[in-house]
């Protein structure tokens, strides 16, 4: 019995060491994809590059998840990116797209991920102000009218507590 756990243990370990040892069957290409920015709105322009082209490598970009379809990433004099731009549609939903490229020479795919999101992603105007409901406010518009509201509530407060008083006392009413 003893014998048949370690032949069992060895031969585990040695699938294990051999598949280990063995290159995945598809690379995927090494290197990624930079998306910047990585957070945008619908309509808004993305920038991509990536460096697993090598120095003079151009790839093909595909952006087809988010609607934007495929783009041309040429070579750039920057550190041997490879570079291109898309606009995401204005009728983007929200969410996370992978973005691929897929370099021209040794057939290298990276990708990136985008997200898209309903509001600005950098410093655009916040919704603010109050909602029309109909069903007015606490506060008037007018500031007259917000001191007599005011002063009718502290009135009414005193003169329930003026007779809650004489009550309490026995005087009656």
């Amino acid at each position: 019995m003893r014998r048949t756990a370690r032949m069992l243990t060895g031969t585990t370990l040695a699938v294990a060491a051999t598949g280990l040892a063995t290159a995945p069957a598809y690379g995927g290409g090494t290197g990624t994809l930079e998306v910047y920015p990585s957070t945008t709105a619908p309509g808004g322009q993305v920038s991509v590059n990536t460096k697993a082209c090598g120095d003079k490598g151009s790839a093909t970009g595909d952006a087809s998840a988010v609607g934007a379809g495929q783009f041309t990433l040429a070579p750039s004099a920057h550190e041997g990116d490879a570079i291109g731009q898309f606009q995401v549609p204005p009728s983007a939903q929200p969410g996370t797209y992978e973005i691929v490229a897929k370099c021209a020479v040794g057939e290298r795919q990276v990708s990136g991920d985008l997200i898209v999101t309903v509001t600005p992603a950098h410093g655009g105007a916040q919704p603010r102000g109050s909602v029309k409901t109909g069903v007015g406010g606490a506060l008037g518009s007018d500031p007259v009218q917000t001191a007599a509201g005011v002063a009718a509530l502290a009135v009414a407060a005193a003169g329930g507590t003026w007779l809650l008083h004489r009550r309490a006392r026995g005087d009656g009413i």
